[in-house]
């Protein structure tokens, strides 16, 4: 009887757990904090911080419960990440989710999406210089766009085994984005551009929003086929939500299918991180590049828009430019939240969301052309 005690006591996870596992367990805690005590993307921290927690329980091998096993129900659900599945069912549900009137109504604030993604090409350059692999250096780089889909859906595609931590770094930088942002636009811009005023937009037609998802996916798409999977559901969502007579499937994708998604996403994603997976100096190195990424998109976004202005009689507010990457609608309310700390009465959100939607669609035309290029 002592003997079967003593195996017993042996098997469980406090016999099998290291200083390792605890660390895993102190940062997926952490994730559930920020997600629910200060609202940082609760809908995708909550899920991966307690996916963080279920991948950090030790298991013996051959069990069926390790993420890792082939006969797991965790290694079926995290397929979906592996097979690239699971981003397009999410670009399915943002496109149903926006309005692309502003974008529409002003297009020259698009080129503030692209000037974002200066952050993805300088931080694969930089990530080849110090020695990774350029299947490696591509997933690392577009952490820059701040788009957690992409990301995985790209890392999936060229560099599967850094999954983990390129998701985490990119989801951690999209969620800290009301931290990180704020003192880069204080940095770069003047208390007068920020007081900058922007004309209202005009009213776009329905006609324009009915045919700008047909016009725009086929643009794009032959721009970058290798982002089909992702800018075509995106435009297929946002078609359906712009069509009316299919306000019944738009309601599918921005509900149930967007949410199921993200749930199980971020949950697998999550468990993915196994203390002797995901606690390695690579992992280091690929959270310090995803913040220097970070960081030069957004100061690449906001420069830009400096540079706009020494050619326009109509001045934009170059915080916008911080808004061009693709943390939807998270920059666009950044903007206006540091828009209206020098003038209340100064609204910015509705104007940033044009170049924080193309720079979602930018950051997945960056996915591709780097996909084409590495494969």
């Amino acid at each position: 009887m002592e003997d079967l005690v003593i195996q017993f006591l042996s098997n469980t996870g406090y016999a099998m757990a290291d200083y390792r596992h605890l660390i895993m367990l102190v940062i997926g805690s952490t994730f559930i904090y920020l997600g629910i005590a200060k609202h940082y993307e609760p809908l995708l921290l909550v899920p991966i911080g307690f996916g963080i927690l279920v991948g950090n329980v030790p298991v013996f091998q051959g069990l069926g419960l390790s993420i890792y096993e082939s006969n797991s129900v965790l290694h079926y659900l995290y397929q979906g990440v592996t097979l690239g599945i699971y981003p397009p069912l999410i670009f399915l549900g943002i496109g149903a989710l926006t309005d692309f009137s502003t974008m529409l109504a002003r297009p020259i604030l698009m080129l503030l999406g692209a000037a974002a993604q200066m952050g993805i090409f300088l931080t694969f350059l930089g990530a080849l210089a110090l020695g990774f692999a350029p299947n490696e250096a591509a997933s690392i780089g577009i952490i820059g766009g701040a788009d957690g889909p992409t990301a995985i859906f790209l890392t999936a595609k060229l560099a599967p085994t850094l999954i983990g931590p390129i998701a985490i770094a990119a989801y951690s930088y999209m969620a800290l984005v009301p931290v990180i942002q704020p003192p880069i636009m204080k940095l770069l811009t003047t208390k007068k551009e920020r007081l900058i005023r922007m004309e209202e937009p005009r009213e776009v037609s329905k006609r324009e929003k009915i045919i700008f998802p047909i016009i725009g996916f086929l643009l794009c798409c032959y721009l970058a086929p290798a982002a089909l999977p992702l800018l075509g559901m995106l435009f297929l969502g946002n078609l359906l939500k712009e069509a009316v007579v299919t306000e019944r499937l738009a309601q599918a994708a921005r509900s149930a299918i967007i949410d199921t998604t993200t749930i199980v996403l971020g949950l697998t994603v999550g468990a993915s991180t196994q203390a002797d997976v995901f606690l390695t100096p690579q992992s280091v190195g690929i959270f310090a590049l995803g913040a220097v990424s970070f960081g030069v998109a957004t100061a690449s976004g906001l420069v830009f828009a400096k540079i706009m202005n020494l050619f326009l009689k109509q001045k934009i507010n170059p915080l916008l430019g911080a808004a061009g990457v693709s943390a939807v609608p998270d920059s666009a309310r950044v903007v206006q939240m540091v828009g209206q700390a020098e003038d209340p009465s100064n609204f910015l959100l509705m104007h940033a969301m044009a170049p924080n939607i193309s720079g979602v669609i930018g950051s997945a035309i960056g996915a591709g052309v780097l996909w084409s290029f590495i494969m």
